[in-house]
This record gives structure tokens, sequence and C-alpha cells, in this order.
């Protein structure tokens, strides 16, 4: 969001908003992003709690941080304005406040996930291609993985379940369409992925 008052007029933050008496700090999360955005997202999940001394020039500040992970179809959802837009992670300016810090946070916690959660399916529809998988897992790392052997791992996976169904409208064969059978998840005992 675009801060429209001081400190840090003009410059972008990330949505929050206050904790009102009568709502858990989830209920919270979820009500300030779904009136920031229209989003009002499957996945939401407590990231971490900043309080540093300097957060903020004019009060101490403690944010509770959640964070939500959205397919590209929610995403196209959200509304956007002059003043609420989407940034990529990996190409953002000065943020107000310690916001960069706290977007170089969840992307370290992130990718740090994946590596041993099914948090990839989180961003998938119901039904995916093993190159889709891919081009999540790449997305997220910030780096290629090599084509077969990240297909032989996925397929491998006792949680990945091969369709009878393809992915049409491509220029080449069409490829096979998967979907995961277990629980979609960021906790270390559900270690499903390659």
């Amino acid at each position: 969001m675009r801060r429209i008052r001081e400190p840090f007029k003009d410059l972008w933050a990330l949505p929050g908003g206050p904790l009102t008496h009568s709502e858990s700090l989830q209920d919270a999360a979820s009500r300030n992003l779904r009136e920031t955005t229209g989003l009002a997202p499957n996945f939401l999940e407590q990231l971490y709690a900043f309080g540093g001394l300097h957060r903020s020039p004019t009060q101490r500040v403690v944010s509770i941080v959640y964070w939500a992970l959205v397919q590209p179809t929610e995403a196209a959802l959200a509304d956007e304005s002059e003043n609420v837009r989407w940034f990529r992670a990996d190409r953002l300016g000065e943020l107000a406040f310690d916001h960069n810090a706290i977007i170089d946070y969840a992307l370290w916690r992130l990718r740090n996930k994946m590596a041993y959660g099914s948090i990839a399916y989180h961003l998938l529809g119901e039904y995916f291609t093993l190159a889709q998988v891919r081009e999540v897992y790449e997305a997220v790392l910030d780096r290629e993985l090599d084509p077969a052997n990240f297909r032989r791992q996925v397929k491998a996976t006792p949680e990945i379940e091969e369709t009878d169904q393809y992915l049409q409208g491509g220029k080449h064969r069409p490829p096979r369409l998967y979907r995961f059978t277990g629980r979609p998840g960021l906790d270390p005992d559900n270690r499903s992925t390659p």
C-alpha cells in the first residue's frame, strides 16, 4: 500500500492495521488483508513478531506479521488502485518502516520451507503439470533446477498422483496432469516434496 500520510508519506508499505478487542490475531490479519486487497486466501499463517526499538519514528510499534499464499488466479482478483498494488518481492525499492526486512525474512522462510514441506501445492491449482511444479520451485528458490532430476523426484513422491487428464492447448504433445493427495502444509512433518 502507498502511505498517504507521514511518516514515510508516498512510500510503499505492507498492508496492516490495528487489532480490535473482539478478534484474534489471525482474524485481524484476515480482516486487514480482505479490507485492503479484497482477498480471503485459504492459507494465512503467522510469520514472525517484529518489535525493534526504532521501527517507527513516531512511536513504539510491535507488528505480528502474517503471510498468505495465493494462487495466481486468486491474485488476479485482488483489488488494485493507485495506492494498492502487487510488486515482485525480488524487485522492491525502498519500503516504509522496516518492511524490506520483513519481506527478506518472509522470502528466507519460504525458501527454507520449500525444502521440507508441501508449500508449493498452495500455489498451484487442483491439477498441475510437473513443469508447473518445477516453475514454482524455480521462482521461489530463484534458480533453475534440472528438469529430469526434478521430474524423477516429484514422480517418486507418494502424495503426487498421476491422473488420466492432459493439459490441452499447447503446440506439442499435451503434458499429463497430476494432483497432490496429501495435506498441503508447512509443518516439518509434512515432508512430501523433492
